[in-house]
């Protein structure tokens, strides 16, 4: 992104939620995917996984919520954050999903000229 001359801002905001959604995804969703799109307006990253679901979104973007067991807070893992900050740092956000059925992520940024 640097190479293509986005602004230092959005490259940190796009890092911040693709770092969050990946651990989601390696602590929660067993097989993923991640993809970028960009054009003149807005980047746009989904992510997809096949885990176990997400039961109670409304919950899961509450800070400090966390479905991560105790190995995975105890290499540091696993506070609660991940979701919410990927809500915090991304222009529009939206996940679908539901308990037994994997997870869908998009978020968007809008490309300032």
């Amino acid at each position: 992104m640097k190479s293509l001359d986005f602004d230092a801002d959005i490259v940190q905001r796009v890092s911040i939620c693709v770092y969050e959604a990946e651990m989601n995804v390696v602590m929660h969703g067993g097989d993923g995917t991640i993809s970028m799109t960009v054009d003149d307006t807005a980047i746009v990253l989904e992510v997809k996984d096949d885990g176990p679901g997400i039961a109670d979104i409304n919950l899961a973007l509450t800070e400090g919520y966390t479905t991560a067991g105790e190995e995975v807070q105890q290499m540091g893992f696993g506070a609660g954050m991940g979701l919410p900050n990927i809500a915090k740092n991304s222009d529009h956000f939206d996940i679908v999903s539901q308990k037994g059925n994997g997870a869908c992520l998009t978020m968007r940024f809008r490309i300032h000229k």
